[in-house]
């Protein structure tokens, strides 16, 4: 009986071999195909990496090259002829307003509300923007309108909740509304993500408006 045995084992694994072989003839090609894709994803991922790097490094080089001029004027020319894409515009538009304070300060204020709703940008460059025009214009803005823009930069999870917050302390105050202004403060100094420098501020004005910084 073994050999009879042995002989059916044998031609079973020879089907078996067989089998296996037309699998492969036929479907091989989808493995070879994934091996492909797997590769050569992973070489094109590091060839973007590689890419976004260079191109970071090459945009930070231009902005430098075009902070070293003397004049602002020629500061803002060099940076109008750099190119640009996505969050980079954000960085051009915040840092041209700025070197236009000096020469046009109309035009300053307006460069950054344009960036403030520009929907090319991300919103974290859109709300520092609305920030630092807030910021910038003062009084030449009425308060009604920055009241709203802070309010919209206040609110929880924004970037810039708390330094919003203490704009809108300065508001309250600049309209006389004294003890608004202390309120605000008291909660400012309850959030989390204060900086130890803008907790010593806001701490210092309360006591200067008659608060006690402690009572939060």
């Amino acid at each position: 009986m073994s050999n009879p045995d042995s002989f059916i084992d044998e031609v079973t694994e020879e089907l078996r071999r067989d089998r296996m072989t037309g699998y492969l003839r036929r479907y091989g090609w989808i493995a070879v195909l994934a091996v492909v894709l797997i590769v050569g994803g992973a070489a094109w991922n590091e060839w973007r990496k590689a890419s976004d790097r260079a191109s970071a490094q090459a945009f930070g080089d231009a902005i430098l090259a075009a902070l070293e001029n003397d004049a602002p004027a020629d500061r803002i020319q060099a940076m109008g002829q750099i190119d640009t894409s996505g969050p980079q515009n954000g960085v051009v538009s915040l840092l041209g307003a700025g070197e236009m304070f000096e020469s046009d300060r109309p035009a300053a204020l307006a460069a950054l509300r344009a960036a403030s709703e520009d929907d090319a940008l991300t919103d974290a460059y859109r709300q520092l923007a609305a920030l630092k025009y807030v910021i910038a214009a003062g009084s030449d803005v009425p308060a009604a309108e920055r009241e709203t823009i802070l309010a919209g930069l206040s609110q929880p999870g924004r970037p810039f909740r708390p330094l919003a917050l203490e704009q809108t302390a300065l508001l309250q105050l600049e309209q006389g509304n004294t003890e608004r202004s202390i309120e605000i403060l008291t909660d400012l100094l309850s959030q989390s993500d204060v900086s130890d420098t803008l907790a010593r501020r806001a701490s210092q004005l309360i006591i200067a408006l008659g608060g006690d910084p402690a009572a939060n």
